[in-house]
């Protein structure tokens, strides 16, 4: 080696390059491929056309030699066990996914040096995160995973993946969180990586879960603009314009209140009364609100515009089920509703009432509104408990007799929201309360009385918990919208548990999960929808 290209690399070396003696290129020559270890890492050296091309050894696909591969005349690297293509001048990934990292090559005489630094930890970073957007399209699952390890190995923060998906995809969802489960699920993801993950892997699991959900949601969706518009922050106006579905304005509240530099804490009131204004979108909205607060406390302030605009636009097109002719005494009976009634209310009362019949028995009880929750929660254990599976698998049915497994867990979320955020606004609790009817009024007709507790019930609650919460790391659910309600029904068992941990209730909501966890989910009805169908079509004009 010539002293002049040592110096060379020395300089070179305190530039942030760092230059190693790879082999020689009479060996190299001999070969035509070789591979090199160098600073632990496992290199490929091709020469084609008198020119040296570097590169890692390991496909970024699934760690197969790239040595063995196969080479075309236009330097092509063709991984033989995927197909999988890569200019050996660029790095760049020509049918795959994943960037195929290369190293610059230097001569000196014989002897072939390489670059094996790492570029800086910024632009690794910012390369990792480009690399995990990329992969949304395709929905390239596995190089999710890996884009998110690449970015914590370069020295960033794994939630940033979650954060930037965040603003990646808010605006592909036409009608906001009412289009996905994604945003709600994530904040117990969340949860239950930071309250039971101890590997690495386990850490990895839900940052990956929740970024592939908003990925699969929002696959092949146009972009839905959100207003410019900016107004003053008014609770009222705000709650007005959700009330009348002005998206224009009730968006330019929200601008507006992010312009002045409004928290969370400052606006959470106004998006509770509206998600609670009405019987809606069966109890999503208030659900959705509660876990705002948790996805914001989990991720920062830097996501709080596309959260909110998300949550804003579901609220103002949700469904409103008291204006259908079920539930449609809702009104009448809330505005009739002064104060205590005069009797002492217990579970067993409501057993078998519809919706009309169960909010007025809840306006006669004499308890304070936190006691009667408990009662109408009871109720709910109940009606998780027995739900009946041949309602779920009928497939005769009319389609207001639609109902499954899901349907009735969302009794338990939207209670565990209630209890939450009338805690904070008890304003809101004659609504909540009312609404609690309408859910366990509704699915009084969906129950099977031969399901015993016994059968279901829970022995060693916490560490049945534990358990339940440690299987979601290895969950082999296909569908998103079902891990997402796994994950919700859990915590929002625990958390009722762990605000009332020797409530009369507790052995039948844990009775209720084991069931739900442990019972076929119907997901795709195919005679139902037909036989649906071909009745529907049927009766039209």
């Amino acid at each position: 080696m010539n002293k002049e290209f040592s110096t060379e690399i020395a300089k070179d070396i305190n530039g942030e390059m760092n230059w190693q003696f790879a082999c020689s290129m009479s060996s190299l020559k001999e070969l035509g491929s070789k591979i090199v270890k160098i600073d632990g890492k496992q290199l490929s050296l091709f020469l084609r056309g008198g020119t040296v091309y570097a590169c890692n050894n390991r496909c970024p696909h699934e760690g197969f030699p790239l040595k063995e591969g196969t080479i075309s005349g236009k330097c092509i690297l063709t991984c033989n066990w995927h197909n999988w293509k890569f200019d050996l001048s660029t790095g760049d990934n020509l049918y795959g996914g994943d960037q195929l990292r290369i190293y610059p090559v230097r001569m000196d005489g014989d002897e072939i040096w390489l670059d094996v630094a790492d570029a800086p930890a910024e632009q690794r970073i910012h390369q990792a995160l480009q690399n995990l957007q990329d992969s949304f399209p395709r929905h390239e699952y596995d190089r999710m995973a890996r884009e998110i390890v690449r970015l914590e190995k370069a020295g960033g923060d794994p939630l940033d993946a979650v954060r930037e998906t965040i603003k990646w995809t808010y605006d592909k969802f036409q009608f906001g969180m009412g289009d996905t489960h994604a945003f709600a699920a994530a904040a117990d993801w969340l949860a239950l990586r930071a309250e039971r993950a101890t590997t690495a892997a386990e850490k990895l699991m839900p940052v990956h879960e929740i970024v592939a959900h908003f990925a699969w949601d929002t696959r092949r969706e146009d972009t839905y603009p959100y207003p410019d518009k900016v107004l003053s922050w008014q609770e009222d106006g705000f709650v007005e314009a959700i009330e009348s579905e002005d998206e224009v304005k009730a968006i330019g509240y929200v601008r507006g209140a992010l312009s002045e530099d409004k928290t969370w804490h400052d606006l959470e009131r106004g998006f509770a009364r509206a998600a609670l204004a009405h019987y809606q979108n069966f109890g999503h909205c208030a659900i959705y609100v509660l876990k705002t607060g948790e996805l914001l406390e989990a991720l920062g302030p830097s996501i709080l515009e596309p959260v909110l605009l998300a949550l804003t636009r579901d609220l103002v097109s949700a469904s409103r089920e008291d204006l259908i002719p079920e539930f449609r005494s809702y009104a009448s009976i809330k505005a009739e509703w002064h104060g205590p009634g005069t009797n002492d209310l217990c579970a067993q009362d409501f057993a078998g009432l519809g919706p009309e019949a169960a909010m007025k028995l809840i306006t006669q009880g004499m308890q304070s509104p936190d006691e009667l929750y408990h009662v109408l929660f009871e109720v709910a254990c109940n009606s998780l408990l027995h739900f009946d599976l041949g309602k779920q698998d009928a497939t005769d049915q009319s389609v207001s007799q639609n109902c499954t497994w899901l349907d009735v867990s969302h009794e338990i979320t939207f209670a565990n929201a209630v209890r939450q955020l009338c805690g904070k606004y008890p304003e809101l609790w004659h609504d909540a309360l009312l609404q609690m009817g309408c859910f366990f009024g509704r699915n009084a007709g969906f129950q099977d009385s031969g399901i015993q507790l016994s059968d279901w019930l829970v022995k060693t609650p916490d560490a049945y918990l534990d358990q339940v919460k440690d299987s979601l790391f290895d969950h082999s659910t296909a569908e998103y919208i079902v891990t997402a309600h796994l994950v919700k029904m859990t915590f929002a068992v625990t958390g009722e548990l762990d605000a009332s941990p020797d409530a009369p209730w507790k052995n039948t909501l844990l009775a209720g999960l084991n069931r739900f966890i442990n019972s076929p989910l119907k997901r795709r009805h195919s005679l139902r929808t037909a036989s649906q169908a071909l009745a529907f079509v049927g009766i039209e004009d």
